[in-house]
């Protein structure tokens, strides 16, 4: 009984920060509400036996990426980027690195199309769970955690250029 009451409560806290998350409209208060949901998440992980994870939730993703992304939303001026023109005169440029980027992406879709592929799921073992979590991560699924590393630090230089003063 108690399980279930929890449950419901992390869930709850879980979607109601991200509703908040993407709805409120001062950044600060987004990130604030982010922690929340993220911390939601984290006591799903705890209810499900996953410490580890519990553990990489709250120091990685709510220690870290949050306190990254409150930088990058000090580091930009919210109010005088609102004001800025949207639409630079050097659009070919970006236009241009977009195109490669995209041909980048094509190419390795077309010619490395199995090392996406995932592989079937396997019977969970006798042992530590973080040392099979590890394997999986690092061995069957390095392509997409490297590929999600790239788009953060896409995703974090884009904002650094943004908060310079000329684009």
């Amino acid at each position: 009984m108690l399980d279930t009451i929890l449950f419901y409560s992390f869930a709850l806290l879980t979607l109601v920060g991200a509703i908040l998350t993407v709805s409120l409209r001062n950044a600060v208060y987004c990130a604030i509400a982010l922690v929340t949901s993220l911390a939601g998440v984290a006591g799903l992980f705890l209810l499900q036996k996953a410490e580890f994870l519990f553990a990489v939730q709250i120091v990685l993703y709510i220690g870290g990426i949050t306190v990254l992304f409150l930088f990058v939303i000090m580091l930009v001026n919210l109010d005088q980027t609102a004001h800025q023109p949207r639409y630079h005169r050097h659009w070919l440029v970006p236009l241009a690195a977009t195109a490669g980027v995209g041909a980048l992406f094509v190419a390795f879709l077309t010619r490395g199309r199995d090392l996406l592929a995932l592989p079937a799921p396997r019977q969970a073992e006798a042992g530590g769970n973080v040392e099979q979590l590890a394997d999986m991560l690092f061995r069957d699924y390095l392509v997409p955690f490297e590929v999600a590393s790239l788009l953060l630090l896409v995703a974090i230089v884009g904002s650094v250029m943004m908060a310079r003063k000329k684009v």
